[in-house]
C-alpha cells in the first residue's frame, strides 16, 4: 500500500463530509471500515466500490491492505486520537497519509456540556489497561476524559473510583454521539444501561492528592507491629534512591505493609509497580493500604519471589529489597537477570553482615554497590541504604 486517506465520521446516519471528501470518496475503489462504518457510508460509496470490513484479528486485515495501492479507510472521529490511523502509521511507515478528522467523541461530549477542555487528559481504556486512568487519578487531574470499551464501562470506571476513595469527581456520560436517534448525554446514573459507543468525562469537584511522607501508624500493619515496616524517614530515601523519575516499572520484594509501593505510586504515579511477598495475609494488608491512600494500580503477588513466574509481568528497570529470608543470593541473581540494563538495586541493611553480603554478591554479579546514606530513626539501629547499578 502506497497512499492511504483516512477519514473520520461520527455517529449520524446523516453525515456531512466536505466537498473534498466526497470527491475523494467518488474516485475511489478500495474502502474499508467497520461494519457500523458501513452502514453510515453505504450510500456515498461509488457502485463498484469493494469493502474491507475492519474486524479483529487486525493484523489480518493490515496483510489485506498491502495488495493493493490505495485504500480509503473510516474510521471514528479523528483517525488519530487514539485511532487506526495511528496503526496504519506504525505498520505502513513510508505511506503516502492523509488524514480528514471529525471531532472525537469525547470534544463532542465537551461541546454537549459547553465545557472548556483545554486542559483534559484524555485517557483511552479501549482494550487497553487501567494504567494511565490510575495515572491521571493519582495526579488529580481537573478532567480526565476516557474512552469506554465493553468491558471498561462507565460502571466499571465509577467502580474502580469508589474501590480507592475517589468520591471527588462527577461523571458525565455520553452515549452514541452524533447519532440524531439514540444520542444521550447525562450525569451517571448507577443503575442505568448504557448503550454502545459511550465515553466519560470526569470532571473534578475538589482536589483529593495524598502526599508523601505517610506516617508509619496512618498504615495498616501486620499484627499491628510498628517494626514491621520501612520507617517514612528511610522510605523517602530509599524512593529517592531508586531516582525513579525516569523508570518505568518498580519492583517492591518483599512488601509487607506495601508501604514502598504505595510511596512511590503516589510520588511517581506513572509507575508500573508490581510488589511480592511470601506471606499471603499481606496480599489484604497491601489492598487496604492502597485503597486507604487512593493508589490503584498496585500488582501485589504472593509467593516465594525466587520462583515465581515473572514471564508475564513487565520487567523492572529498579528493585527495591524490603527482604530476602536468607535467600540474598538467589534473590540477587534472578533480579539481575530480569533487570533493564540502566536499571538499579536499592537494599536497606540493617547489619554490617548484611551490608557486606549485599556488596560482595551484587559485584560477583558484575554490579556496581554503593552506600548512598546511613540514617538513624529515633531510638532503632543504623540503617545503610545501599544502591547497586
Amino acid at each position: 500500500m502506497y497512499k492511504c486517506s483516512v477519514i473520520g465520521l461520527s455517529d449520524s446516519h446523516r453525515q456531512w463530509l466536505p466537498p473534498m471528501v466526497m470527491r475523494l470518496i467518488a474516485s475511489g475503489h478500495i474502502f474499508s471500515g467497520g461494519r457500523r462504518h458501513h452502514e453510515i457510508v453505504a450510500s456515498l460509496l461509488p457502485p463498484d466500490a469493494v469493502w474491507i470490513d475492519i474486524t479483529v484479528p487486525i493484523n489480518r486485515i493490515l496483510k489485506q491492505y498491502e495488495k493493493f495501492n490505495n485504500i480509503v479507510i473510516f474510521a471514528s472521529g479523528d483517525p488519530l486520537f487514539y485511532g487506526f490511523a495511528n496503526t496504519i502509521k506504525r505498520v505502513f511507515p513510508n505511506i503516502e497519509l492523509k488524514v480528514y478528522p471529525a471531532f472525537n467523541s469525547l470534544q463532542m461530549l465537551a461541546h454537549r456540556l459547553n465545557m472548556a477542555y483545554h486542559d483534559m487528559c484524555a485517557v483511552s481504556l479501549t482494550g487497553r489497561s487501567w494504567d494511565r486512568f490510575d495515572e491521571a487519578l493519582i495526579k488529580g487531574e481537573r478532567l480526565i476524559g476516557c474512552l469506554t470499551d465493553k468491558k471498561k464501562t462507565p460502571h466499571e470506571i465509577w467502580k474502580r473510583m469508589c474501590d480507592f476513595g475517589y468520591d471527588n469527581y462527577q461523571m458525565y456520560v455520553g452515549e452514541s454521539l452524533g447519532n440524531e436517534e439514540a444520542e444521550h448525554i447525562g450525569i451517571y446514573d448507577s443503575s442505568k444501561e448504557y448503550n454502545v459507543p459511550n465515553c466519560v468525562i470526569l470532571e473534578q469537584k475538589f482536589l483529593r492528592r495524598q502526599h508523601t511522607g505517610i506516617e508509619d501508624n496512618e498504615f495498616f500493619l501486620l499484627d499491628g507491629r510498628s517494626k514491621m515496616i520501612t520507617k517514612m524517614p528511610i522510605r523517602l530515601a530509599s524512593i529517592a534512591a531508586l531516582n525513579l523519575a525516569d523508570k518505568q516499572s518498580l519492583w517492591d520484594v518483599g512488601f509487607c505493609t506495601g508501604s514502598v509501593s504505595v510511596e512511590a505510586k503516589i510520588a511517581y504515579p506513572h509507575l508500573h509497580v508490581t510488589a511480592f511477598e511470601i506471606r499471603t495475609e499481606c496480599k489484604e494488608l497491601m489492598m487496604k493500604n492502597a485503597r486507604k491512600f487512593h493508589t490503584p494500580g498496585i500488582k501485589a503477588i504472593i509467593g516465594d519471589f525466587c520462583v515465581v513466574d515473572t514471564s508475564q509481568l513487565v520487567a523492572p528497570d529498579a528493585i527495591f529489597l524490603g527482604g530476602y529470608g536468607g535467600k540474598m543470593k538467589e534473590l540477587l541473581l534472578k533480579a539481575k537477570r530480569l533487570l533493564a540494563p540502566s536499571g538499579c538495586i536499592v537494599f536497606n541493611s540493617v547489619s554490617e553482615t548484611s551490608k557486606c553480603n549485599f556488596i560482595t554478591i551484587t559485584e560477583e554479579l558484575g554490579l556496581k554497590a554503593e552506600a548512598v546514606h546511613t540514617i538513624t530513626v529515633d531510638n532503632n539501629n543504623p540503617i545503610t541504604i545501599l544502591r547497586a547499578k
